[in-house]
């Protein structure tokens, strides 16, 4: 069931965006001529971030010694990143770090067989596609891509490759979401008829770098690199390091947040992107000069595009104000819901057989079940070597080894990205969103969706 519906997947998303589907055998003599099996695995960093500090780096770790693992190289436009990440990861490993200025200089020295990125939303897919041409494994944060047009471009390069590229939506490597993966698919659960997802959190300091900002001279980095192809800007360190705040550097919410709740609908359903997106919210507690919103409210229509008639709903809502920092993610069936913070199966709010009888229906509700529950979701900027991620990693580097797609590989952040991205125009549009498939667009009032 799940190496069919992957495929389904792959080749539907590689057909929309015009790529020519083949199937690749893996012969010993092509493994061998990637990475030895006992060979030691040589990762570098894409963008010494904070993500990559406090999370990357712990889950590295983990998991390096025994599976044969090597880090030996940072690259950074900033000096001061650069040189930090060097010095810290040659603490960790015991031995000289390279220092690259740029990630040429990484990949035309070929130091590196795999990297980690994690730099600006914004940069990730075009990071990715950079990484796989220099012929690297990836590990790529999401949200994947920000604009469709990047989107494409990076799955069409990724797929013309042989590379392993493991997009960062880390709930694909937990037990509990697995396990609820499994009961959907079954079809014990019945048809969804609605998804519930929230994110709320109170942190005042979240997305801000105030002690970095002043520290960020523009002499001391590259901002023509930084920019890649987004328009050109005058040099502004927050647009830098709290890019999150401001488009087109990132969405904001519906990339940082959503992108991970989203991916589980499509994970769980098999759809590949929503029917049609709105959006409402604003800047209503942070008057910081941030221009993405700091509170969201999403309605997704998701469905069968060519079954109008059928399908659910999906809402996303998010506040980075009065927030218990406890995402959640409820679906909902006739029968009852399958709650992902409590971890359970129930009859809850499910059609009671006096109802049922009432209308001549079979009441069909849901049992009491429990789904693991070891992989909690942590909410706070800096997850640190939460088990969710250091699965992730794991599943990455064993996938690196024995060339099987990874738990979230390059279609899964394409699909997330597309709702994204349309609930990002809804947001820039005020419109109601949807998307062409014919053309791989996210169109709001007739018109592509580009800034």
């Amino acid at each position: 069931m799940e190496n069919s519906r992957r495929q389904f997947i792959k080749q539907a998303a590689l057909a929309g965006a015009g790529v020519m589907v083949s199937k690749v055998g893996w012969s010993a003599q092509s493994y061998n001529r990637i990475i030895g099996a006992n060979d030691r695995v040589r990762v570098g960093a894409v963008g010494f971030s904070d993500r990559h500090r406090s999370t990357h780096m712990p889950c590295f770790m983990n998991h390096y010694k025994e599976l044969n693992f090597d880090f030996v190289a940072v690259s950074d436009i900033w000096n001061k990143r650069r040189e930090t990440g060097a010095a810290m990861w040659k603490e960790k490993m015991g031995h000289d770090v390279a220092a690259c200025r740029n990630n040429e200089e990484m990949y035309d020295k070929k130091l590196v067989d795999a990297v980690f990125v994690g730099t600006a939303d914004f940069q990730h897919a075009l990071h990715a596609m950079e990484a796989v041409k220099a012929g690297c494994d990836v590990y790529c944060e999401k949200p994947f891509a920000e604009t469709m047009e990047d989107n494409r471009n990076a799955l069409k390069a990724i797929k013309a490759t042989d590379r392993i590229v493991q997009i960062g939506s880390q709930r694909r490597s937990g037990s509990n979401y697995q396990a609820a993966n499994e009961f959907i698919r079954s079809g014990k659960f019945g048809p969804i008829t609605m998804v519930e997802l929230t994110w709320n959190v109170n942190q005042p300091g979240r997305w801000r770098r105030p002690k970095e900002v002043p520290l960020l001279k523009e002499e001391d980095t590259d901002w023509k690199r930084f920019l890649m192809n987004r328009p050109h800007d005058t040099f502004d360190p927050r647009k830098y390091l709290e890019f999150r705040l401001f488009w087109p550097y990132s969405s904001g919410l519906p990339g940082q947040w959503m992108s991970h709740q989203i991916d589980t609908v499509h994970w769980f359903t098999g759809l590949q992107h929503p029917r049609s997106v709105v959006a409402n919210g604003g800047i209503y507690a942070w008057k910081d000069g941030r221009k993405n919103w700091d509170t969201i409210s999403a309605v997704f229509d998701y469905g069968p595009m060519a079954d109008p008639a059928n399908g659910f709903q999906v809402t996303f809502s998010s506040r980075m104000h009065n927030g218990d920092d406890n995402p959640a993610e409820i679906y909902y069936s006739n029968g009852g819901e399958l709650n992902l913070n409590t971890n359970k199966v129930s009859p809850t709010g499910g059609l009671t057989k006096n109802f049922a009888a009432a209308m001549g229906m079979q009441p069909n509700l849901l049992p009491e079940l429990s789904l693991s529950n070891t992989e909690k979701v942590v909410s706070s900027a800096n997850t640190g070597g939460d088990v969710l991620t250091s699965n992730h990693v794991r599943n990455w580097m064993e996938c690196i080894r024995s060339r099987k797609q990874p738990h979230a590989p390059v279609e899964a952040g394409y699909s997330h990205s597309i709702a994204t991205i349309m609930t990002n125009a809804a947001v820039h549009t005020g419109q109601k969103v949807t998307f062409d498939e014919r053309t791989q667009e996210v169109m709001a009032g007739g018109k592509a969706f580009k800034y």
